[in-house]
This record gives structure tokens, C-alpha cells and sequence, in this order.
């Protein structure tokens, strides 16, 4: 069972090298599984019993499943789409020193530096093409084969490299494409990976990604390694929990959100409409009223699902002295003073009877006192949409870095803990 979740999770993972690759690839298994797609531009016609799935943007998707019977809530996880990498700007390519053509990039979120040096890159995402009839498509790109890298400076030229040195996105984090001889060619490279004409691309939204491919690994092949853990892991786990449970009396609902690495500010993000703007209509295409709205949202619980610190083995005093996660030790409950985490007494004791029931490790997680964590999707969604939350992750290493570390055995824990929640009879008076 270990073996089996966790080698699907990394082959999901492999490839969705963008937020709109991960959107795409769980519309197809959406679809596979007999789930209807909904447009926020069209009129929704929904029944008891229908399963359902609508995105914004390409890059956020919102699925749910209503049981046959009048429901008292809602039961939903989130998680994001998003994670840290370098985008490339408008007009990218830099000739340089009349040998080489680099690429103009920029970050995007907060991310390791150091770790993206010395290993092969390539480009992923999305391009707008003009079509005949002058409307215009969207069409994935993915250039899958190792296309850029970013070298670093040798010890000779900067002999205090590993005394400390502060990277500048400007002049250090620049990929480098090609030789002189291939100025001119970025786009070409670009169209062909979207299968149309040069002339024809008229926008793009494209990243780097990592392109070392996910492993097993440790002396009890306890370990996983691969790009995107955060958050691809808990969009992948929670997704499985989704589509294998059923509920009678709650409409469960699967949200996966884009640009949590950078605020969640956007249309598409968790601190947008969109979760409200579903759950309404959910409500007006049954034909409940609106009372009946609010009396289901104040008896709806939610999952906040993104991944937390294990203790690093070279840095135990990170780590808060009581609450350690370990990889492989179960679904970690994360807390925080000050609500950067949402998990309060009363959804914790909730979630906790859940896992219990359901035989489910778990662990706790809080921050040292003297080192702020950041924030999740849990109080920004509520902010929106108010429910009783409960923030939550898998422990893993390095994160931020474009190759991350965590436990083999720990996605089953999610899944089934999660399918327990999904199908749990959880009645809020709080």
C-alpha cells in the first residue's frame, strides 16, 4: 500500500511541472471518473447525487460530489497548486560577453537559491495562441528534455563562496540557454513545444522547473526526494481521499488553490471569490434558500493541507523543544498563537477523534517562540468563506528548494485519514 501511493503521488508529480499541468492532469482523472465540468460563465444545472468539478484561470480547481439526500454541510480540504520557481519575463533572451545567450527570469516566491545551481532545468506552462478565426486557445507546453541550467561561479574567482554568500536574482540567477549561435531561437523553441507557428503565440505565462526526476531512496527505502512536495504532495493525497470516499449527509468538496507562494492576493487564489462564489451556487442550483446557506456553512469543517517542518537532522534547534515532526510518523496538526495557522481547541479535538477512529498517526507541529512561521491557506480562505478550519501537512525537509525531502510511508496516512474525515458525520455547534 505504501509502495503503490506513494510511486502514483511522484509520477503525478513528475508531471505537473506547473500549477496548470497539476489543474489539467486531476481535470483528466476528473473526467475519468464521471464528474461533469462546470463554467463560472455558464448556468449551473446540478442534482443530489452529482459529482462536479470547475477551475478559474486554469491554475485553481474546485470539485465536489452531493449526496442523494438534502446535506447539513460542507466537508472540503485545500491545498495549492503553486510552488516556488523562477518565471520567465517578456523578451528574455541576453546575449552575453558575445558567447552566450542567457535567459531573463525572476522569482517567484520565496524560495532556496542555493539548490537551483548546477542541475538540469527546463521550461513549463502555458501559452495563448490567435487562432483562425481570430479567438484565441490555450495550449501546455512542457520543453521535456533538459533545455537551461544556471552554473555557478567556480571556488578560484570567489574564494569566500562558502563563507557566505548572498545570491543576486539579477546577476547570479540568470539560466543560461545556449551559445551565441542559438540567439533567436527562444521562441522557436517555445511555438514548437505548443505545436503552432511563431506568429502565432500572443502570450505565455512559462517557469523553469527542476528536471532531476523523483526518487526512493535511504537505508530502508524510507525516504522520497522530488520537486514540488510543497504542495503537490497534499494535492495529490488529499485528491486520492476525495475520489474514494462518499458521504450521505455532507457535499464534499476538493479545493486546490493557485499563488499561495505569493500572498493568495489573486482571482484564482484562496483569499479570492472563488470558494464563496462556488459554494453559493452549489446552494441556488439545488434550489436551497439562503438560510439554508448559512446554517450549512456554520455545520462545514475544513482541511488546510500543506506540508510542515520535520526536525532536520543537522538542525535540531530549529525545531520547537516539545512539538518535533517526524517524516513517517503521520499527518502533522499545525499550530500557531497567532493564527497563521488556523487549528483552534475545538478543531483540533474535531480532527483528532477523526484520525483516532480511523487509526491514523498524527503529530504536532508549532514553531520555535522566537521564529515566525508563515501563514497557509486556511485563515486567508476564511476570510471569505468562515468554517471551522484545521491547518494540517506531511513533515518534510528542505522545503522551498526545487528538490525537497519527505517520508515514503506518510502519503497513505493523508489519504486515509482524509477519506476518514470525508466520511465522518461531523456535527459542528460550536
Amino acid at each position: 500500500m505504501f509502495e503503490k501511493i506513494t510511486k502514483d503521488m511522484l509520477k503525478f508529480i513528475d508531471a505537473s511541472p506547473t500549477c496548470y499541468h497539476v489543474i489539467s492532469n486531476m481535470e483528466t482523472r476528473l473526467d475519468a471518473e464521471g464528474y461533469t465540468k462546470l463554467r463560472e460563465s455558464e448556468s449551473w444545472k446540478l442534482k443530489a447525487g452529482g459529482k462536479y468539478y470547475v477551475t478559474r484561470n486554469g491554475s485553481s480547481i474546485i470539485s465536489f460530489q452531493i449526496p442523494k439526500k438534502s446535506f447539513k454541510g460542507f466537508l472540503m480540504t485545500a491545498s495549492h497548486s503553486d510552488s516556488p520557481s523562477f518565471k520567465i519575463k517578456e523578451n528574455p533572451e541576453m546575449t552575453e560577453g558575445g558567447m552566450y545567450v542567457k535567459l531573463n527570469v525572476e522569482g517567484y516566491g520565496g524560495m532556496l537559491d542555493g539548490p537551483w545551481f548546477d542541475r538540469p532545468l527546463s521550461i513549463a506552462g502555458r501559452v495563448f495562441v490567435k487562432d483562425s478565426d481570430n479567438s484565441i486557445s490555450m495550449k501546455l507546453i512542457n520543453v521535456d528534455r533538459d533545455l537551461v541550467m544556471m552554473p555557478s561561479l567556480a571556488i578560484h574567482m570567489n574564494r569566500e563562496a562558502n563563507n557566505g554568500y548572498k545570491f543576486n536574482a539579477q546577476k547570479d540567477m540568470q539560466p543560461l540557454f545556449g551559445d551565441i549561435a542559438t540567439k533567436g531561437t527562444f521562441d522557436k523553441t517555445i511555438a514548437k513545444a505548443a505545436g503552432v507557428k511563431v506568429s502565432e503565440v500572443i502570450g505565455s505565462d512559462l517557469f523553469l522547473y527542476n528536471r532531476v526526476k523523483p526518487t526512493v531512496w535511504g537505508a530502508g527505502k524510507e525516504y522520497i526526494s522530488s520537486s514540488r512536495l510543497d504542495d503537490q504532495e497534499c494535492v495529490y493525497t488529499t485528491f486520492e481521499a476525495f475520489l474514494n470516499a462518499e458521504s450521505t449527509s455532507h457535499t464534499l468538496v476538493h479545493c486546490v488553490f493557485d499563488n499561495e507562494e505569493v500572498g493568495s492576493g489573486t482571482k484564482q487564489g484562496a483569499a479570492s471569490t472563488f470558494l464563496k462564489d462556488t459554494l453559493e451556487r452549489i446552494n441556488e442550483g439545488l434550489g436551497r434558500t439562503r438560510e439554508q446557506y448559512h446554517t450549512a456553512l456554520a455545520q462545514s469543517f475544513m482541511l488546510s493541507a500543506d506540508n510542515a517542518h520535520a526536525m532536520h537532522p543537522n538542525h535540531t534547534d530549529k525545531a520547537d523543544p516539545v512539538n518535533r515532526p517526524a517524516m513517517n510518523k503521520g499527518i502533522v496538526i499545525k499550530f500557531n498563537a497567532n493564527q497563521k495557522y488556523t487549528t483552534d481547541g475545538a478543531s483540533e479535538a474535531m480532527f483528532r477523534m477523526v484520525l483516532d477512529k480511523a487509526k491514523v498517526p498524527y503529530q504536532m507541529f508549532t514553531n520555535r517562540s522566537d521564529m515566525p512561521g508563515g501563514s497557509t491557506l486556511g485563515n486567508i480562505s476564511n476570510t471569505q468563506v468562515a468554517l471551522n478550519t484545521v491547518d494540517i501537512g506531511l513533515a518534510q525537509l528542505a522545503m522551498h528548494s526545487p528538490y525537497e525531502t519527505a517520508g515514503a510511508k506518510d502519503p497513505v496516512y493523508m489519504a486515509e485519514g482524509v477519506k476518514a474525515f470525508y466520511e465522518s458525520d461531523i456535527d459542528v455547534h460550536m
